[in-house]
């Protein structure tokens, strides 16, 4: 039997079980094409990657490693080629990085290109970073440097640009079909009402009426991203072709973005509905047939309740998207320092269900988007509060329009109706540094570092693949000059997506500077993570009550690796707790118990009571787990 056959008859009940939910009695057509593709692209695939397939499936927890660091960047801004791009390796592996997300590398549009993400081809790279033969090299140049590439494949739409359109317009009546277009604004009218809108104030309505079509073209995000109609079985193999395509290019994770907007129900917000699972589902299936050294990452910004299925958690669990972003995490580790109090955050994540272990977080504190304040209604309430509430005041106190804010943050996608606002700035700017620094206060500064180094020591702590958002190491100011481009002075989250400022790089090594205090600390957090077998992410992980609100506490175990219990202090205060507040670590004789980023603290050995420093962040486990529990050697990196 060949690999590909093996594979096939491994994937195939996934597969099919995906296409009928989506496709019904057209479904053994579907995987007939679908079939047809992988097999196609399986005769082109290099040797070198059908061998880094074969090294994936016998260690399929290559990305679970607790070693695994990522970091997020646009091509042109952090290196401004992809040339560019592969000269900064070096810079990335001094970090401890091995998995960088570069966004917007595809060929976009001309003009207006949402940041990127109004695709024109996704085959090709924009004109701008170079060539496909560039992305090549710079691939071999990442794996021989042991990194691993993420890649976005945008899944909600393409541009009005892209050659579907294009046909479109001309009159292509089967290229229509690739898209949800209506002849009359009566549907359009059905489906508002019960639509949220993505960007109120820069591109209100989910409906566009577009004249060369004669047509009203649903366009959730902006009037040149036309949505897809998933449920056009061409869509789905012509997408499969894209995906094994730039599998085969050597992308190590396909980063599905606006996967939870696919599937489209009348009378629904239209998000998180069943068929984007089975989309998801469905591609899952093709990668682990045609190319299973490639895995897919979830983008699904959504209510707690909706994001856990993306990673296959449902009645029937189901293999899906192999990561997923922690939005959650994000928000409530931002809530906590705001707020000063952990009850929330302790409350909402202990309600969240546990991932499938074969799965994994990506867990961050900053990307290049807006901040959605998902704080959920219901966990609100739980703890006496309100969630419109909460969400009001975590917007207000990020603008720095709340009594004894830190923070520098700008109103983003402000809707008017339902109160909804999001929040744009940097991580320094949110967390006080940039302020500290204008006004020249030390001990200001001091905090703001702290903070930083606190939610970055959450992320890093939780458990997954924690990611760097570019500049975050350095505590990089945000950028205001976008206010001057025509093309981007209408969008504020511009200034969280800086170029990075080669002079600051410069500084993380000059002691005393606040790049080398956040530089070192990040680093720190980044070696200690491949020294601490419990931060597999194979394992589970619970929030737990150590006896003071001011203190976060969470729980990793893992089966064969052992345990870990990570503190976070939410307040500019020192705290002390009691050593048998920790009863998750009573197994262990005292004297083994090692806090893992400051192994010559040995307060934490006394059997007494030990304190956390203002934002403090412990990882505490036992000696013998450290040495004794190896995590399985990951395949090539």
């Amino acid at each position: 039997m060949t690999e590909l056959a093996r594979r096939t008859e491994h994937w195939l009940p996934d597969l099919r079980a995906a296409l009928r939910g989506l496709y019904g009695e057209r479904a053994a057509a579907v995987e007939a094409q679908l079939l047809t593709a992988i097999g196609a692209d399986e005769r082109t695939r290099s040797a070198v990657l059908a061998e880094r397939d074969l090294a994936r499936e016998l260690a399929p927890d290559w990305f679970q490693q607790p070693g695994r660091i990522g970091y997020i960047a646009y091509a042109d801004r952090f290196g401004g080629t992809l040339k560019g791009v592969a000269k900064r390796v070096p810079y990335l592996r001094e970090l401890g990085v091995d998995v960088l997300h570069l966004m917007s590398v595809l060929r976009p549009r001309a003009g207006e290109d949402d940041g990127g993400y109004a695709i024109d081809d996704y085959r090709d790279v924009a004109p701008s970073l170079g060539t496909l033969d560039d992305l090549r090299t710079l691939i071999h140049t990442m794996h021989d440097a042991g990194l691993n590439l993420v890649l976005d494949l945008v899944m909600n739409h393409t541009s009005d640009g892209h050659a579907w359109a294009q046909a479109a317009m001309a009159g292509d009546e089967e290229a229509l079909a690739h898209y949800l277009t209506y002849p009359d604004a009566a549907l359009p009218a059905a489906f508002d009402a019960t639509l949220p809108e993505v960007f109120p104030d820069l591109a209100p309505g989910n409906f566009t009426f577009v004249e060369q079509l004669d047509r009203w073209v649903w366009t959730t995000f902006n009037r040149f991203q036309w949505d897809l109609n998933w449920s056009n079985p061409t869509v789905l193999v012509e997408m499969s072709r894209n995906v094994l395509f730039l599998a085969d290019l050597g992308v190590d994770v396909l980063r599905l973005d606006a996967v939870a907007f696919t599937g489209k129900r009348m009378g629904t917000n239209c998000q998180s509905q069943p068929a984007a699972h089975l989309v998801a589902q469905a591609l899952r299936a093709v990668l682990g047939i045609g190319a299973p050294a490639t895995i897919l990452l979830a983008e699904a910004i959504v209510a707690p309740g909706d994001l856990v299925p993306y990673l296959g958690r449902h009645e029937r669990e189901r293999r899906e998207c192999d990561l997923a972003y922690h939005n959650q995490l994000m928000v409530l580790g931002w809530s906590m320092l705001a707020e000063g109090r952990t009850t929330l955050a302790r409350t909402a994540l202990e309600r969240m269900p546990a991932p499938p272990q074969r799965t994994g977080w990506l867990t961050y504190v900053r990307c290049h988007d807006d901040i959605g304040w998902a704080i959920d209604d219901t966990d609100a309430a739980t703890v006496g509060g309100d969630g419109q509430g909460h969400r009001d005041f975590l917007s207000a106190f990020y603008r720095g329009d709340f009594p004894m804010s830190f923070a520098e943050g700008e109103p983003f996608g402000v809707n008017l109706v339902t109160g909804d606002e999001r929040t744009c700035g940097g991580t320094a700017a949110l967390c006080g540094i940039s302020q500290a620094l204008r006004g020249g206060d030390g001990a200001a500064l001091d905090l703001g570092v702290r903070r930083l180094l606190a939610l970055y020591g959450l992320a890093f702590g939780w458990g997954g693949i924690p990611m760097i958002y570019m500049g975050d190491e350095v505590a990089h100011a945000d950028d205001t000059a976008y206010r001057s481009d025509p093309e981007r002075a209408h969008d504020n989250r511009w200034r969280q997506r800086p170029h990075l400022d080669d002079a600051a790089v410069a500084r993380r090594h000059q002691a005393g500077s606040v790049e080398s205090r956040v530089w070192q600390g990040v680093r720190r957090l980044a070696a200690a993570r491949g020294e601490c077998p419990p931060l597999h992410a194979g394992g589970s992980v619970r929030p737990i009550w150590v006896g003071d609100e001011a203190v976060f506490g969470w729980l990793r175990e893992h089966p064969r690796h052992g345990k870990l219990v990570g503190l976070l202090n939410a307040t500019p205060l020192t705290r002390t707790l009691a050593s048998d507040a920790l009863p998750e670590l009573s197994t262990a004789a005292a004297s083994t118990v090692t806090d893992v980023l400051d192994p010559l603290d040995a307060s934490v050995r006394s059997g007494r009571a030990f304190s956390l420093q203002p934002y403090q962040v412990r990882w505490l486990t036992a000696e013998s787990e450290l040495a004794t529990s190896p995590v399985s050697a990951p395949a090539p990196a």
